[in-house]
């Protein structure tokens, strides 16, 4: 975490107010919790917790400078703007790409070259009744696709149900759905936002 931009995530923070009459668990604090849990692949805020407080005595190495609980986390995930950490992706994804743009890729291309991915985003179907999966369950698929070749064109994303593979959406049909969703100077985080207008 100590190569991320600091500067630049307090300057999201500062766009949104995030930090805003909260004194005891800020956005960078969320931001450290989260970050541990999609590396670590906890699964719940229980689990979170119960891992942080395992190493108490280290957090404040670690960037805490709040106490982490799942009834605060639980609160902070779901009031705090979302666009926070969406600009910051932004961000991240700006520092990453020129790094490895000019790398050899193993074959001569005189087309662009694009990876696309999906992965399944699991939902509460009492909250998200629109995306049942099945009797007890709700997801979403995320389809992601980026530019490997070049930096200058923004990555793509859009969402479809969890039963659409990627047999019976081919490559072809998923980009076209991608293109008409983001131009260049869409960003991320406001396709995002179509694309789940479009589902519900």
């Amino acid at each position: 975490m100590e190569h991320l931009p600091r500067y630049e995530f307090q300057k999201c923070v500062t766009r949104y107010r995030g930090d805003y009459q909260q004194k005891s668990f800020s956005c960078w604090d969320q931001f450290l919790a989260m970050g541990f849990a999609q590396f670590t692949y906890r699964e719940s805020l229980r689990d979170i917790e119960a891992c942080l407080r395992s190493v108490g005595g280290k957090l404040y190495h670690m960037g805490f400078r709040g106490k982490v609980a799942r009834s605060t986390l639980a609160e902070a995930n779901e009031s705090r703007d979302w666009r926070i950490f969406a600009d910051f992706a932004q961000v991240l994804i700006a520092v990453a790409r020129p790094l490895y743009a000019g790398d050899p890729i193993g074959v001569d291309l005189d087309a662009s070259l694009y990876a696309l991915d999906s992965t399944t985003i699991d939902l509460c179907l009492s909250l998200f009744s629109w995306a049942r999966f099945r009797q007890h369950k709700a997801a979403i698929k995320l389809h992601t696709l980026l530019d490997l070749l070049t930096t200058n064109e923004a990555g793509r994303t859009t969402l479809s149900g969890d039963k659409v593979s990627r047999r019976s959406a081919p490559v072809a049909k998923i980009s076209q759905r991608l293109s008409g969703l983001q131009t260049a100077k869409c960003p991320m985080s406001e396709c995002l936002t179509r694309s789940i207008q479009a589902i519900n």
